[in-house]
């Protein structure tokens, strides 16, 4: 069984697309089999992964109204060796059409139920904002990451979405917890940066991954290329975080 993990946060500007993008990667260099699910209208995950969102013929809009299923539009990104379902601008209606259609919370749910047995991990980058797409996300996943800077007004973001979780978790999914915080685009040189992660590790504890992404400039210049940052620049600081990352994911799973 696919396990299967929504990256959210309710702040925009948390570095989400690049987690999941490359957290899809480091995955994918370990031997896992992984699908990527873009469920953000912008579709930036599906360009970091390096498919052009132009040309798509079905995406998760077709999939989501019924009129595609997974296992037609999914495609594979030649340079993370993982698989994607992609999404474009037209995504964006599929929040109208979904409020008239049976189940309209778990139709993501139900379409990753036929490819369950394709993959080891399914990853959903969701939206910066508590929509129904996201809803979609939370409702399909067993968990969510929450990566996250270390700074004042994250924190500040971070009770809201927690609240959110306990809220779908007990009228939605009884499935979904919080698998853990990720510290992204950490500088260590920043006092701030160093008393927000400790406050972090004391209120959440284990939850808090021991990998720390750092700021890292190839990571932010891979999506332009079309690739994953562990792609892009293997011997990168923050491409190395991340497989450190995915390796981290697959160990804590284990124990599930």
């Amino acid at each position: 069984m696919a396990r299967i993990f929504c990256v959210a946060n309710q702040k925009g500007g948390v570095g989400k697309t690049t987690t999941a993008v490359n957290l899809a990667a480091g995955m994918a260099k370990l031997g896992q089999r992984v699908l990527l699910v873009d469920l953000d209208p912008q579709g930036n995950a599906t360009m970091g992964a390096g498919i052009n969102k132009a040309e798509l013929e079905n995406s998760i809009y077709e999939v989501l109204v019924g009129l595609s299923n997974v296992a037609t539009a999914r495609k594979n990104s030649e340079t993370g060796r993982f698989d994607v379902l992609p999404a474009n601008r037209e995504l964006a209606g599929a929040e109208v059409e979904m409020v008239e259609l049976e189940q309209r919370e778990k139709r993501l749910k139900i379409a990753l139920a036929e490819v369950d047995a394709d993959y080891d991990f399914v990853l959903i980058d969701c939206p910066p904002a508590l929509s129904m797409l996201t809803l979609n996300g939370l409702c399909a996943a067993h968990g969510v990451i929450i990566p996250m800077q270390c700074e004042y007004y994250a924190l500040e973001g971070l009770s809201d979405l927690v609240n959110t979780i306990k809220k779908v978790h007990a009228k939605l999914n009884p499935d979904l917890r919080i698998i853990g915080l990720l510290r992204v685009m950490f500088d260590p040189r920043m006092t701030l940066s160093q008393q927000v992660s400790a406050q972090l590790e004391q209120h959440f504890g284990d939850k808090v991954f021991k990998t720390i992404i750092p700021r890292n400039v190839r990571l932010a210049e891979a999506p332009s290329y079309g690739m994953p940052g562990v792609s892009f620049d293997p011997s990168s600081k923050g491409a190395q975080a991340y497989v450190a990352f995915g390796a981290e994911m697959v160990e804590r799973i284990k124990s599930w």
